[in-house]
């Protein structure tokens, strides 16, 4: 796999978005081609190679480029936004929409993201090495379609309002979350490996949420119907297992209503 290095040269006046900076872009270009692939700052549309040094070399395709990003990404959104194959690695703290719509490939960031990454997420690994803000692996605003496939984890903490609208996929989080995880969900797994605010899986119809922390207040429509036993991330344990969201609609298989789950760690 050729890497293409990125690194910054100047922190952004405004906000720069980078949705060009992805291996299906980069593949088979030269380095002039990629310094000359432009991005929105504000009005203006600069190339890269005015805020980014730009070395190494690109594959012949997209799953044969490693794109490795340096420097300050704070006030950069977009970072591997759609991107379908290949690799990312981005050493630093980036904004939003980092990874949303993303297809295929490997995408690690080592640093914190802001709201809206990992936005309607279909496939490939998406790795958050920080912390996580809100609207994580969420429906765009407007949509009803969230994260639909791939891997989604975050190492620390995320913000409210993360999954909504979640429809397959994994997504693991280390650390807590804030209110409104994995609202409307239709399918899926989430992992969480800490603790959780009020109004967690509300209007869920499908999908599994696993939290290993406590609820600080539970929604009234789930149910518990036992305990089980399940290895879960690589952990064994017993689970208090709440089926629900019981105010909501469910459809039916085989003649039997079909109900999310909600598996409480003891």
């Amino acid at each position: 796999m050729n890497t293409v290095t990125l690194t910054l040269k100047k922190v952004p006046e405004l906000y720069l978005e980078c949705e060009q900076v992805t291996p299906d872009t980069f593949a088979g270009k030269t380095l002039d081609q990629i310094a000359g692939i432009t991005g929105y700052h504000g009005k203006e549309m600069p190339t890269m190679g005015e805020y980014f040094t730009i070395t190494g070399e690109s594959g012949a395709t997209a799953a044969e480029t490693k794109i490795v990003v340096n420097g300050d990404c704070t006030k950069i959104k977009y970072l591997g936004a759609k991107m379908t194959a290949g690799e990312m690695v981005i050493n630093s703290a980036c904004d939003m929409y980092t990874g949303a719509w993303m297809k295929g490939g490997k995408l690690t960031v080592n640093g914190d993201v802001h709201s809206f990454c990992g936005l309607a997420m279909a496939g490939g690994e998406f790795i958050i090495n920080g912390n996580a803000g809100n609207y994580l692996g969420a429906a765009y605003r407007g949509d009803w379609r969230g994260m639909s496939g791939g891997v989604l984890r975050v190492k620390g903490n995320a913000g409210s309002d993360v999954a909504t609208f979640m429809t397959g996929g994994e997504m693991i989080i280390g650390g807590d979350v804030d209110i409104h995880l994995g609202t409307h969900m239709e399918g899926g797994k989430i992992i969480l490996k800490g603790d959780a605010n009020r109004r967690i899986g509300g209007q869920l119809v499908k999908g599994e949420i696993y939290v290993f922390g406590t609820i600080n207040v539970m929604l009234p429509g789930y149910k518990p119907v036992g305990e089980v036993e399940l290895e879960v991330d690589g952990t064994k344990a017993k689970f208090v297992d709440y089926i629900g969201d019981l105010g909501e609609r469910h459809p039916k298989r085989k003649g039997e209503t079909v109900y999310g789950h909600l598996y409480m760690k003891k």
